[in-house]
């Protein structure tokens, strides 16, 4: 309702779409003005809000679906503004990470938000092995045309012990929900055409214990066994992390079995 009184009141809608924003307006009476506002024209359009703020007027900025500056456009126009010396205020909304994570079961008590991974392969892969040690939830956004090669990538550089939550066309009709060990994912994927479908939010839970070694500790041990022999992984692992050399031997072995 709050949301819907600044849209009502405000002289000037910056808007991503403003053909989809359109549709929102006719349905609630809103006649304020529009602006295009998106990733192609951020800048310059910036500069005509600061210029109808600093004139007396008031904007509000809205994304085509979620929070703006949050994987979406936004951010840029917010630090202008701010440069500029003048006010912006946050109007809650709808946030599909947010709204993921309170439905996905997941219970780890810290998320890590990285939203949209590289679209190429190897740099995928590489942000991926990045985020291996990070002690918490991971939570990605991805496009239906790339959701499978992303998930199977998730399943080869990460743990496939780890849990994922597909979080598909959040609050809309076919909203859909299920959490499966990270190892099955892709099957699942490949079992329905229509799972593939639709906006994806992907959450992946942090790696489970491996007897005592911490994810970060494996994932050195991983990336030293890719360079050297076992033995000398595990030596540099101990010398680098602090852990015991013949626990990260054993390990190694694991692995390598």
């Amino acid at each position: 309702m709050r949301a819907l009184g600044v849209l009502r009141a405000v002289e000037l809608v910056a808007a991503e779409d403003t053909r989809h924003s359109q549709r929102l307006f006719d349905a609630h009476g809103i006649r304020a003005k529009t602006l295009a506002l998106h990733e192609h024209n951020e800048q310059e359009g910036a500069t005509r809000v600061i210029a109808l703020l600093q004139g007396g007027q008031s904007v509000a900025l809205i994304t085509d679906a979620g929070t703006p500056a949050i994987s979406d456009p936004g951010a840029r126009l917010v630090a202008r503004v701010q440069e500029a010396g003048l006010r912006v205020v946050p109007v809650p909304g709808p946030c599909a990470a947010i709204a993921a994570l309170s439905a996905s079961g997941l219970t780890a008590p810290h998320f890590h938000f990285h939203g949209f991974l590289p679209p190429r392969p190897g740099a995928r892969r590489a942000a991926l092995d990045g985020l291996r040690g990070i002690a918490a939830s991971l939570v990605f956004y991805e496009a239906p045309h790339r959701v499978r090669e992303t998930v199977a990538d998730l399943a080869d550089v990460l743990e496939p012990a780890r849990e994922i939550v597909f979080a598909r066309e959040l609050t809309k009709l076919f909203e859909q929900i299920a959490r499966m060990p990270l190892s099955e994912a892709t099957a699942w994927l490949d079992a329905d055409a229509n799972r593939q479908r639709g906006e994806f939010v992907l959450l992946v839970g942090p790696a489970p214990a491996a007897e005592g070694i911490p994810p970060e500790a494996e994932r050195v041990l991983r990336l030293l066994l890719a360079e050297l022999p076992l033995k000398s992984a595990a030596r540099l692992a101990a010398d680098i992390t602090g852990l015991a050399k013949n626990a990260l031997y054993e390990h190694a072995l694991r692995l390598k079995g």
